[in-house]
């Protein structure tokens, strides 16, 4: 398929009106000096080996054709069925490997006695470029743009071949990619040509096209007094040419109205082959200042290279705010000289059924979803993200924390320092960062590494940490390239386990090493409890009180399918499989009343704001997909703690009841939960009120103890708002087997399913702990599961509650038949014996269920039969000699 000219840029890049060379208000009607052509369709594509594709004779006819962005690989998919999966068994693709592109297309005529440059947004994991059979040379790295000088090789108004080799296999030792970041990480590294491609044509003299990707100007703000600011302009002047050149560059910032605000001039003569640096001051009166979501307001910044005729040889345009950003220990980010609460989300560019092929639309549409939540800042994690998403946060104040690829793992496996190949291509790719994106309003800091503190924690050997490495030279070495390439941007990354969470491993303070601290911290998940996240950010912040600390990281996964009626009734498999929604919510709610009413961080990030692909993880009701995503893996479901967030960051009103997905109930009373920001909200149960909640604290509405009318149940929620109601509704359904009874899971977090009728997972309890028999999930595959003796429902019997404890159960006055089964882990006969008291008449005397069950491991059961008057059922479960336990409560009217 042959490919002809297209109007100077991408349209879509042409809407966002950010692209070099783009028209602008104040240089309308002035022709383009730039040519951009768009190289987008009629790619032919082969996945594997292909010798001797780079010739330009190579038969591809049975190559199949694609258009980029494009990725060959499709990976995670949702293990519940459903006939709008986008991604599932039998369409997976997790090659790491090769795969390789050749494009046929016709640039113009005009592109001759031009300057012709090939550029790429990214390819992953490396690149190796061909044009018309010559070799024009490689890239190192998946996440940056970089341009080649394709002058001799291009045959302007005539067919002409592209060839690139994209090569995504894994960096291990002895590969092409082994020096190449990342080394590591919990997420998939796609390969392909996932963002635009464009040939470029310019005249001999030109902001350089080969300053790391970057668009060759770049501007800072210097200093603010008022509404005057100084802003100095940097710019790369290259001579590509034969000859000496006298130039004159013409540097104008042009405000939104099309008006001239600051403008310099000055001359330079550029010797053949030369690049000279310029630096061209600016002051602007009268400025409008950046002021993040607040006031987004760009300038565009223009620098015009003319000849001694006036002739303009080449101009570049970007985007500028003029902004003065600094942090402080105690107030946290100071905009403009205003402190500014950040809240939002980390992010990975990953979408299901495209993977890293992003286009401008979907982009744009995840950045909408971010900002309904009422985000104002995103972590672009863990590596270089495009342009688009830049421009983006740019036009709509979001802050941004950019980053590079280093994650967790810095040196080969078994070494204990990067090789000096991988010095040199961690060096270029923070180089790109910079370069790429310094001129964006938006980016407050550059990220040089993320947890590679793991030091001598159980974590380490997955990872292939070598004892006794130490991550801090080069770190230091990041940090002095950081700050000699942008002195205006202080240095940053992300800690894992500095605090005491691992007990006595080895931690290296890596957070030393940059001007600004960020933590990573799961409790409540991984460790701790939620109540341990404040403690810890205090120690943090105690043994460097003057550092400025960020929240970097924090969350829990939830399966939109997998479901709870108590985050608290069990432990979370933070490894495997039961990992309910309402747990997530949970996680977020207790994270949130730490932060919330903090104001000495700088920042603080979900995450995730979706869930994405990687290759470590079999959770939840996902294979390969992390879902700590506030938003599903393909953006159709956001989850309950997504509208915990929008409630309280969104001024918006918002109305919304939890636990929807979790339609068929277990129990025939439950709590209902609403996250409202309305001053008062009302509530109906299949039209009778439940009354109304008044400001709620954190915006969580909540009605206890709700009974359920067996069959369906419409629940419907209204937020009194002074503009008017807004209502959110959810429809619930109670099964007769579960109307009239009470089957608890004891232990458990999610119930198992048994053969003995529907349980829920443990509630309705006070005191005790919550144990399981069955060893927990951890790296690897899942462990073997130990038999229980004299039942067919081992995973009910297999968790249990233990301890002094109770039940009380809110049921109807009536008559019950309570049957109790019990499991005896590990103790002896007459070490463990405990009282049945049911609300107080004492049922069972000195259980001792290992004596009783002749066996550890072996199921007991006893019951008895209860009258109930004054509607609650209370059941003791009260030590006599070590902890009474029990695995599995069943309560049901006779």
């Amino acid at each position: 398929m042959k490919h002809t000219l297209l109007a100077t840029t991408f349209a879509a890049i042409v809407a966002l009106g950010t692209f070099p060379g783009a028209a602008w208000a104040e240089t309308a009607g002035k022709a383009d000096p730039r040519i951009t052509m768009a190289l987008k369709e009629g790619w032919r594509f082969r996945l594997g080996d292909a010798t001797g594709a780079e010739k330009v004779d190579f038969p591809d006819g049975g190559w199949p054709t694609v258009a980029v962005p494009h990725t060959w690989n499709r990976v995670g998919y949702y293990k519940t069925p459903s006939p709008d999966r986008i991604n599932k068994p039998d369409n997976l693709d997790k090659t790491q490997g090769t795969g390789w592109y050749r494009l046929s297309f016709t640039p113009s005529a005009d592109f001759k006695g031009k300057r012709a440059w090939l550029q790429f947004d990214a390819v992953s994991r490396r690149a190796d470029i061909w044009l018309n059979g010559q070799y024009l040379g490689k890239h190192d790295g998946g996440f940056s743009r970089f341009r080649l000088d394709a002058t001799a090789a291009l045959k302007p108004g005539q067919p002409n071949l592209l060839v690139v080799k994209a090569d995504n296999s894994k960096p291990v030792p002895g590969a092409a990619t082994a020096d190449i970041f990342p080394l590591a990480g919990d997420f998939f590294v796609h390969g392909g040509i996932y963002r635009n491609v464009a040939l470029v044509a310019t005249s001999d003299i030109h902001a350089d096209m080969l300053d790391h990707g970057g668009p060759g100007i770049y501007a800072t703000t210097k200093a603010l007094d008022g509404t005057s600011a100084q802003v100095q302009v940097a710019i790369q002047a290259r001579n590509s040419g034969a000859r000496n050149a006298k130039v004159t560059i013409v540097t104008k910032l042009v405000d939104a109205e099309g008006r001239v605000a600051a403008e310099g001039t000055q001359t330079a003569s550029l010797a053949p082959g030369s690049t000279a640096r310029l630096d061209q001051p600016l002051s602007v009166t009268n400025a409008r200042l950046w002021q993040g979501t607040a006031d987004p307001y760009l300038y565009d910044l223009v620098v015009e290279f003319q000849d001694a005729r006036g002739q303009v040889l080449d101009r570049v345009t970007q985007k500028f705010g003029i902004r003065e950003v600094r942090f402080d220990a105690n107030k946290g980010l100071i905009l403009n000289g205003k402190p500014v609460r950040l809240q939002g989300v980390g992010l990975h560019q990953d979408l299901e059924g495209k993977g890293w092929a992003m286009d401008e639309q979907d982009i744009a549409a995840d950045i909408a979803i971010i900002r309904e939540m009422g985000a104002n800042t995103i972590r672009l994690t863990h590596y270089q993200h495009g342009p688009t998403i830049h421009e983006l946060a740019d036009r709509y104040g979001l802050i941004l924390w950019d980053e590079i690829p280093l994650v967790s793992a810095w040196a080969p496996p078994g070494g204990k320092v990067a090789t000096d190949g991988l010095l040199a291509n961690v060096r270029q790719q923070l180089q790109e960062l910079i370069r790429q994106n310094q001129n964006h309003a938006a980016v407050v800091t550059w990220g040089i590494a993320n947890e590679v503190d793991f030091g001598t924690t159980p974590v380490a050997p997955f990872i292939g940490i070598t004892p006794g490495s130490d991550p801090a030279p080069l770190l230091r070495e990041l940090r002095a390239l950081s700050t000699a390439t942008d002195p205006s941007r202080p240095t940053v990354l992300a800690t894992c386990c500095e605090g005491g969470m691992f007990g006595d491993a080895y931690i290296p303070l890596v957070s030393e090493e940059v001007e600004l601290a960020g933590a990573n911290r799961y409790f409540g998940w991984y460790y701790g409890k939620p109540a341990d996240l404040g403690p810890n950010l205090d120690a943090l912040r105690a043994a460097r009180p003057n550092q400025p600390l960020s929240l970097s990281e924090y969350g829990a996964g939830g399966a939109v399918t997998i479901h709870t009626d108590d985050p608290l009734g069990g432990p979370v498999d933070a490894r495997g499989r039961d990992q309910p929604e309402e747990y997530m919510s949970y996680i977020h709610e207790q994270a949130w009343s730490v932060l919330g009413p903090r104001e000495d961080l700088w920042a603080s990030w979900i995450w995730n704001a979706f869930d994405f692909a990687t290759l470590v993880r079999r959770e939840g009701d996902a294979e390969d997909v992390n879902t700590k995503g506030l938003v599903t893996y393909d953006r159709k479901i956001k989850k309950d703690a997504y509208f915990f967030y929008k409630a309280n960051w969104n001024l918006a009103p918002t109305v919304h009841i939890t636990g929807r997905r979790y339609v068929d109930r277990a129990y025939p009373v439950t709590h209902i939960r609403v996250y409202s920001n309305a001053p008062a909200t009302d509530l109906l149960l299949n039209g009778r009120s439940l009354g109304t909640r008044k400001d709620c604290p954190q915006k969580i509405c909540i009605w206890e103890n709700v009974p359920l009318d067996e069959g369906n149940n419409e629940v419907t929620a209204t937020g009194l708002f002074t503009e008017g109601a807004v209502t959110d509704s959810v429809r619930w359904t109670l099964a007769s087997g579960s109307a009239g009874s009470f089957r608890i899971d004891s232990g458990a977090l999610v119930a198992a399913e048994a053969s003995t009728g529907r349980f829920g997972s443990d509630t309705f309890f006070t005191g005790g702990t919550a144990g399981n028999v069955q060893p927990p999930s951890g790296y690897g595959p899942p462990p073997p599961r130990k038999p229980v003796n004299g039942t067919s429902d081992t995973a009910l019997i297999s968790s249990y509650r233990e301890g002094d404890f109770t039940y009380r159960l809110p049921v109807q006055d009536g008559t019950y038949q309570v049957t109790l089964s019990f499991i005896e882990p590990a103790a002896a006969a007459g070490e463990r014996q405990f009282d049945v008291i049911a609300n107080g008449d004492k049922k069972l005397r000195a259980l001792d269920v290992a004596a009783s069950a002749g066996a550890p491991m072996t199921l007991l059961k006893r019951d008895f039969t209860v009258k109930v008057k004054g509607g609650s059922l209370s059941l003791h479960f009260a030590p006599i000699k070590g902890q009474a336990i029990v695995s599995a409560v069943e309560v049901v009217r006779k």
